[in-house]
């Protein structure tokens, strides 16, 4: 999703907890906030006043809510709020005026404080303003215009909101679900049957998120899965679960950032409520999950809406792997401006990959030779690219983790250059999954060389995967490594990343066991970090996600672990039932979908949350269909193994004896599953064996079930199920409470030093923050642990011969919990050839030191007489400047190919280096690192290329898109610093 955005950005900081978003999602949400934030300028020229509308995170940004004059200089307007706190401003509807809440800081108004009255003009201020909302319902804004600066209240209406009143027909059935505060929330469920199938209504006491009725009414659809479970409200959810997948299912598609807002025929799956585009991961996990099995041809058409040869406007650098059409996976608009900081679209391979096991022969042909090819540039590319030689692995940001401020340190906004030159669990597990498909598909269609050359990729990568992340004493996956200079695998842990290293099988049977039984969840489910970040709202962190919750699910039962699958199935039942629909994300101990600081609003959160999320929906429905009836599309057939827990069949099946998935439709044939459950017995806990398996009545010697043994008519695949054999694994589970300060769940914040030369030493002065606790400080030299457990601020020792760069984190007494390792600061900068007439050649000249948009595709740029006085290893970085857009979003990081040569004009190094968007007046590239012998060498920089070079981003709105690709920077010089590798 791209974001998926939101970053505190200098200018117009976002502040931690909202997201303002104008449009669709992704990795756009930031584009949402970009595309807010752009016209944030406060205009002095004033539209007429009955123009103004209330925008707000509440209502989209949107012109939904108008303010009407009522008398002079009085202008009003009614407004349903949800609960939660909402940024909002009031505005024209081309926002050429705006009008806010005179602040200097952040301003949290209450809108159940009537007595105050708040100063509202068109001056810019330096805060942002916010509704907090406790008590759901409806609010009057008034403004009055007949002072200056003008002046607001707000007051609640009494008002009933009609369509409160759920319409129930006959029995009812409610699930009871214990909140955090030790109250109960309610979802209540009836039904009628319409023919075969039924229509339900469904109640929630939940607050919701959305300012939307507290009942819905959803019914099934004969042409899709539906349930016979015996159980009203889990046949229900499952449907609710299938009709939010309709809902997705969209003929068009749209975001304000590309085709300049206005609708693009797709017939493809939308990303959620709030977010009506095509984003490569989300798609790609959720077709993963379960929707390339129920909607193949709509899954078909958005994968290859996320394939883009490149423009043919541009010439191509003959640099560049792959074949000439560059027919690849687009990354989406993300951090430091998409691709290369972000390497996660390698991602749509799982999608491709479930796609490939649900088409039939002909179409899977066709499919086959597109993702191959496109595949096979992707990886080609990214080798080159973002693959570290000596580590084995991919650089790029974490895959969906991907609003930095929420999972790096805090300085990384400054520093993008080294999150690009991290390394992150998820990331690397999605190329080897990418690898391993282009392998699978080389062999398939006669390209042995490149079916060997995968063969070694992959198997290389599963072992520097388990050499350079795996933690053997947590028993964990690292999520990812520090970055350049430093290189260290952190103790920071996702729940994505480590299941998928379990279900692609880099982990073995042991590590499974070891991730399943270690990874710390709460009493209602698993975040999808840990430990959280300190002093930052919900999100991504402190938040679990559904989808990520179905991948641990699949996970639990490949390890067999029971107790981590019924956390997972209650999450995700939960999650459902309370909030009316399969949400974008949830607070991780309370699992709401808001959660409200409300001495700390800023950390409020989560900071968007869209319903029928696709990956949530997808989530959803693999829950029951692969994990709990155990039915999987792969290359072999469909296979039957049913994840049936002691815990389930007592909550929600004790009194029956079958439970029955109807009207799964694979390859054109429609098969029902039915699980034959054995009595209840309390003494048995775990998860249930199968005992018995058949097709149409005829016993089965294997779980797999090809095509052609399945009728052209109905199908039943009987599951007959015995008691458990085992318990089941363990989990942990972490005693953590609730707010911003909680040393069992939350990290230190990542700490900032100095460092000086004191004689013949190198003395770290460690600077305490507030917020630290009781903490223990490690210091790494080079990426090694020189000093650890240190209670002191200060630490000394010896000037190192040739090259020390140091780290510091912190770690907390009592937890362990650690926090980012700092900014990397190093003994020995270097030195810095400044651009000027005397070292440079080539077509532009610089002017005061600066080549000011250097980058176009003719560009090129040579420095001479570069001095090595020592040999040994060697960083060449550029300074440099790139705000081609913000750096939470856009597809302009500056991508450039570099060549070193010696005197007599012999190549010893090449590489690409990377210059993402940044905010600060300089900044420096990603490094090229090189063993350089004493001597003159000569650097030259040239075009590679970005994503805006590519045919789909012709119709993005932001730089590099509908005025033509774009990859350009001012550069000031050439850094080179010795480093040790």
């Amino acid at each position: 999703m791209h974001f998926r955005f939101l970053s505190a950005q200098s200018s117009f900081a976002l502040p931690l907890l909202l997201v303002t978003s104008l449009s669709g999602c992704s990795f756009d949400t930031p584009t949402k906030a970009s595309s807010l934030d752009k016209s944030s300028s406060i205009s002095t020229q004033q539209s007429p006043l009955s123009q103004l509308y209330i925008r707000g995170s509440f209502n989209g940004w949107g012109t939904k809510d108008k303010l009407s004059q009522t008398s002079k200089g009085i202008l009003t307007t009614k407004v349903r709020l949800s609960y939660g706190v909402f940024e909002f401003k009031f505005a024209t509807d081309s926002w050429s005026s705006e009008y806010v809440v005179q602040t200097d800081t952040d301003k949290t108004i209450d809108v159940l404080d009537n007595k105050h009255h708040y100063a509202v003009s068109n001056v810019k201020p330096t805060g942002k303003s916010f509704l907090m909302v406790t008590t759901p319902g409806q609010y009057q804004l008034t403004l009055n215009t007949n002072t200056q600066p003008f002046e607001l209240s707000v007051e609640k209406t009494a008002y009933q909101y009609p369509a409160d009143i759920a319409p129930h027909q006959g029995t009812t059935q409610s699930l009871h679900f214990e909140t955090i505060d030790n109250n109960t929330q309610i979802a209540t469920f009836s039904s009628k049957s319409i023919g075969e199938l039924k229509e339900y209504v469904h109640e929630t006491t939940a607050k919701l998120r959305d300012p939307v009725p507290s009942f819905s009414v959803y019914r099934e659809d004969k042409s899709l899965p539906y349930l016979r479970s015996g159980n009203m409200a889990f046949d229900a959810l499952f449907a609710l679960s299938i009709d939010e997948m309709k809902l997705d299912s969209v003929d068009v598609i749209k975001t304000s950032n590309y085709n300049g807002g206005q609708s693009i025929a797709c017939e493809c799956f939308e990303t959620g409520d709030k977010w009506n585009y095509v984003w490569t991961r989300d798609l790609a996990y959720s077709a993963h999950l379960s929707l390339a099995l129920l909607d193949p041809q709509r899954v078909k058409n958005s994968l290859l809406f996320k394939l883009s040869p490149y423009r043919e406007s541009v010439p191509k650098a003959n640099k560049i792997a792959g074949t000439k059409t560059g027919l690849q996976i687009i990354q989406d608009t993300g951090s430091g401006g998409s691709w290369p900081i972000s390497t996660d679209r390698v991602t749509w391979s799982f999608g491709a990959a479930s796609l490939l096991n649900n088409l039939d022969d002909e179409q899977r042909k066709i499919f086959a030779k597109t993702t191959f090819e496109a595949l096979t540039n992707t990886i080609e590319i990214d080798r080159q690219v973002a693959f570290d030689t000596r580590l084995g692995l991919y650089n790029g940001e974490q895959s969906f983790l991907d609003w930095r401020e929420q999972t790096y340190a805090s300085w990384i906004a400054t520093d993008l250059s080294s999150m690009a030159t991290s390394k992150a669990l998820s990331t690397n597990v999605g190329h080897f999954h990418a690898i391993t498909l282009a392998k699978s598909l080389a062999q398939e269609l006669g390209h042995a060389a490149a079916a060997k050359r995968y063969q070694q990729w992959e198997s290389a990568l599963k072992t520097a995967i388990n050499k350079q992340l795996w933690l053997p004493k947590q028993g964990l996956y690292s999520s990812l490594s520090a970055g350049h200079f430093d290189n260290t695998p952190l103790h920071k842990f996702d729940w994505l990343g480590q299941s998928l290293a379990i279900t692609s099988g880099i982990a073995d049977e042991a590590q499974a066991k070891q991730i399943l039984s270690q990874y710390p969840h709460g009493k209602m489910g698993a975040p999808v970090i840990f430990p959280q970040q300190p002093s930052i709202g919900v999100y991504h962190n402190r938040a679990i996600w559904p989808f990520v919750t179905a991948y641990g699910l699949k996970a639990a039962k490949i390890g067999h672990n029971a107790k981590v699958a019924n956390s997972a199935y209650q999450t995700l039942i939960r999650g459902a039932a309370l909030n009316l629909s399969n949400m974008e994300n949830l607070e991780w101990l309370s699992v709401q979908a808001m959660w409200l600081e409300k001495e700390q609003p800023s950390l409020s959160g989560p900071a968007i949350n869209s319903k029928r999320q696709l990956w949530s929906v997808a989530a959803y429905l693999n829950m029951v269909i692969e994990s709990l009836f155990g039915v999987e599309t792969t290359s072999q057939g469909l296979t039957i193994s049913p994840l049936m827990t002691s815990m389930m069949h007592k909550t929600y099946f004790l009194d029956q004896s079958e439970i029955t998935l109807h009207n799964v439709t694979w390859l054109g044939k429609r098969i029902s599953v039915k699980l034959i459950l054995p009595k209840f017995d309390s003494a048995k806990r775990g998860t249930y064996q199968i005992t018995g398996l058949s097709l149409n009545h005829q016993l089965l010697t294997t779980d797999i079930i090809t095509k052609d043994q399945l009728s052209e008519t109905k199908n039943v695949v009987e599951v007959t199920l015995g008691y458990p054999i085992n318990s089941g694994g363990e989990i942990l589970i972490v005693d953590a409470k609730t707010g911003p300060k909680d040393t069992a769940s939350f990290a230190p914040p990542s700490p900032t030093f100095t460092l000086a030369s004191n004689g013949d030493n190198n003395v770290i002065a460690i600077e305490p923050s507030k917020d630290d606790g009781a903490v223990r400080y490690h210091i790494y030299r080079n990426g090694q642990l020189v000093a650890e457990n240190l209670s002191t601020l200060q630490w000394q020792e010896p000037r190192q011969p040739f090259q020390a760069c140091y780290a510091v984190n912190a770690v907390f007494d009592d937890s362990k919990n650690s926090s980012h390792h700092s900014q990397v600061q190093c003994q020995n900068t270097g030195k810095f050839i400044p651009l000027s007439l005397t070292n440079v050649d080539g077509n532009k000249v610089p002017t005061s030191d600066t080549l000011l948009n250097w980058g176009a595709p003719q560009d090129k740029l040579i420095v001479n007489n570069i001095n090595i006085m020592q040999a040994g290893d060697y960083a060449l970085s550029w300074q440099y400047h790139n705000m081609q857009h913000q750096i939470n979003t856009g597809i302009t990081a500056g991508v450039k190919h570099m060549t070193i040569r010696d005197a007599q004009g012999k190549v010893v190094a090449t590489g690409v280096i990377q210059m993402p968007h940044n905010e600060a007046e300089k900044a420096y590239s990603t490094p090229l690192i090189t063993t350089l012998k004493t001597g003159s060498y000569q650097v030259q920089l040239s075009d590679f290329f970005n994503m805006s070079y590519l045919e789909n981003n012709q119709s993005y709105t932001g730089s590099g898109g509908v005025n033509g690709p774009v990859n350009l920077v001012d550069l000031f010089g050439l850094a080179v610093m010795p480093v040790i590798q």
